[in-house]
């Protein structure tokens, strides 16, 4: 039996449905325009065709493939941009095409700087993206295991926060900024995961939270009394526990929730970040850029510490009190003890009681006798 096109009442977009050799069909065209859909029924059908007498291996190309990934589970914001710019170079490639030389003609047209990019930029944006992919593939039988040429990333040291200075940095914060800043410096989440958590997945009298991955995986966070000090001074209980807050009129408007836009900055924390970074005297440039359609030149203060930087600051006063690698891990939620084991010589032993009255009595320490 051929494909035909068909329409359902739920979209406008044409469809094609069918059964190919013991295979059922249903696939979106992606478009209203019945000759494209046309089109895009004919080459479809092909490729079954050719699929079923020469196998997955020989047909199936990248465009499929980073689909596939993509429906297998959730992926990071910043993941589907990556990709967005390999399916628009390797969309057509079939997968047993996809060699080292591939990668590096990737590099020269998608990466701005060409061949000439960071090892970390190829890695980042090119290389581990594309890999991924190939990995899943290989798992649904489409492909071999890529094999491409390793790439020396020179590791960058790990920026973490003194506690004079995190407190510097809350005293300096947004107020509604603070509690964000706060629980991040207590219990090590990473932004994302503060990003996403509900009242229902605190439990004040437990002193405990329940933060979940992108691949639907919970872990538990236990509450220091810093952490549940400044939960406790949050004037809603419903709904998420952090929200931005942005004046209209004069007037203080509270948002639903912080939205992480997978960029460095953490998307609507971008701003309050880099205010409360400037504010307390931190090392930044200045980055100015004239807006199309404008003469007027604008600016804007770039931090040189992330807040992914409260993260490093957090396993680095975790292992200073507590002296153990393996508990870090867990707490931490890192699957490779290598990652962990950079922060175990971070912080001087000299700061463990100051680290244990920042978790007890909080960013202000300096006031209390």
């Amino acid at each position: 039996m051929s494909l035909k096109l068909t329409t359902f009442k739920h979209t406008k977009n044409w469809f094609i449905r069918g059964t190919i050799e013991g295979r059922r069909i249903l696939e979106s065209t992606g478009t209203t325009n019945k000759k494209q859909a046309e089109e895009y029924r004919r080459k479809r059908e092909a490729e079954l065709w050719q699929e079923r007498i020469y196998g997955a291996r020989e047909v199936v190309n990248f465009e499929a493939a980073a689909l596939a990934y993509i429906k297998d589970q959730q992926r990071s914001p910043a993941t589907l941009r990556y990709l967005d710019k390999l399916v628009m170079y390797f969309g057509a490639w079939k997968l047993k095409d996809i060699n080292n030389a591939a990668l590096r003609g990737a590099y020269s047209n998608i990466l701005q700087k060409g061949e000439e990019a960071s090892p970390a930029t190829k890695k980042r944006a090119i290389r581990t993206p594309l890999q991924a992919v190939l990995e899943h593939a290989a798992i649904l039988g489409w492909c071999d295991r890529p094999a491409f040429a390793p790439i020396s990333v020179q590791k960058k040291p790990k920026k973490f926060l003194m506690p004079d200075e995190a407190t510097l940095l809350i005293e300096n914060a947004a107020d509604h900024l603070k509690p964000l800043l706060v629980f991040l410096l207590c219990t090590g989440c990473r932004a994302s995961e503060a990003f996403d958590l509900k009242w229902d997945n605190v439990d004040l009298r437990g002193k405990r939270a329940t933060v979940w991955q992108k691949q639907g995986r919970q872990r538990f966070i236990d509450l220091c009394p810093t952490a549940l000090h400044w939960l406790q001074d949050i004037e809603w209980r419903d709904g998420y526990v952090f929200r931005p807050v942005r004046l209209t009129k004069g007037a203080p408007i509270i948002g639903e929730r912080y939205h992480d836009a997978g960029r460095q900055y953490g998307g609507q924390m971008k701003r309050g970040w880099a205010g409360a970074c400037r504010r307390a005297g931190f090392a930044g440039r200045i980055r100015e850029w004239t807006p199309k359609g404008s003469k007027k030149v604008s600016s804007i203060f770039v931090p040189e510490l992330t807040p992914h930087c409260l993260r490093h600051t957090w396993a680095s006063w975790h292992y200073c009190v507590h002296k153990d690698i393996l508990r870090l891990q867990s707490d931490g939620d890192w699957s490779d003890i290598g990652v962990v084991t950079e922060y175990a010589k971070l912080m001087p032993d000299a700061y463990k009681d100051d680290i244990i009255r920042w978790w007890s009595h909080g960013p202000n320490i300096a006031k209390i006798p």
